[in-house]
């Protein structure tokens, strides 16, 4: 993913919203978290299908068969810089409503979740 350029400026949603849309629609969102597998044992939001970055080889040429490009889709990481280029990316490849979760899962568990752990 490195090699790409991304300019355009990207949707976000706050993590309480987050919390708010997975409540209202539970299954019909489409959720991506792109940190890496040891990230993820130690904090996780229920829901979100992992595709670490660090993977992008393996994943990237089956993301139109895994995804529907008009579904809502948001992507975190853990603060949410990762996740920003993720969403460039997926716009490039044509989605049409995604969003970056605006701080990840360290923004989350502060404001919407305690139970799950800080790193």
């Amino acid at each position: 993913m490195a090699a790409y350029s991304f300019s355009q400026p990207i949707s976000e949603i706050s993590v309480e919203e987050l919390a708010q849309r997975m409540a209202e629609f539970p299954g019909g969102l489409q959720l991506i978290d792109v940190r890496e597998p040891q990230e993820v044992a130690i904090a996780q939001i229920e829901g979100f299908e992992v595709l670490p970055l660090s993977e992008f080889a393996e994943w990237s040429d089956q993301i139109h068969h895994r995804f529907d490009l008009q579904t809502e889709t948001l992507v975190m990481c853990h603060h949410g810089m990762r996740s920003a280029q993720m969403c460039q990316w997926l716009v490039q490849q044509g989605f049409t409503n995604v969003k970056n979760v605006v701080g990840g899962i360290d923004a989350y568990s502060r404001m919407v979740d305690p139970t799950i752990p800080c790193y």
